[in-house]
């Protein structure tokens, strides 16, 4: 079901992704097919047979925009798009997991943040259920008032690698 769902220009780029080893147990994951983080921290980092990745927003990893997003010349928010933003978290989430050495059905827990609760749970939930039917992966969602960059949804994953 998710296959179909990958936006086509989206491609893994393996001999960019880097992986550093912290002890035998764990490691650091940075890829290129998900948009860079924007501070000093891994896409995801591997503990024992456990994956944790960190925020990942919508921003696409080929130009860092964030799509259907409309910004005024102050950066004021004049338009988004919380469907296209789904499609494209689940794609970054998607990226990290596979240069993580895990996959979409490994994932356990999803934390969900949206900006506007009350406006988008109604879609996102049906692209989210869309994406997860059969998954039973456990999940949080919770509004905040603003993310660090203009996106209106970040999720944070908890997955198995085996």
């Amino acid at each position: 079901m998710f296959q179909n769902r990958v936006p086509t220009n989206r491609k893994q780029e393996t001999q960019n992704e880097k992986s550093k080893t912290k002890n035998e147990n764990q490691k650091t994951i940075h890829t290129n097919s998900a948009a860079k983080p924007l501070g000093a921290y891994p896409h995801a980092r591997k503990a024992g047979n456990l994956l944790f990745l960190s925020g990942i927003g919508s921003r696409q990893p080929f130009d860092n925009k964030i799509p259907g997003l409309e910004l005024d010349a102050e950066g004021n928010i004049l338009k988004y798009d919380i469907e296209a933003e789904c499609h494209s978290v689940f794609a970054n989430v998607k990226a990290v997991l596979e240069a993580s050495g895990s996959s979409w059905d490994k994932i356990l827990d999803v934390t969900v943040f949206l900006t506007n609760m009350k406006k988008d749970f109604a879609v996102y939930n049906k692209i989210y259920g869309q994406y997860f039917e059969g998954i039973d992966a456990c999940r949080t969602t919770v509004e905040v008032k603003s993310l660090p960059t203009p996106i209106c949804i970040e999720l944070k994953i908890i997955a198995l690698i085996e």
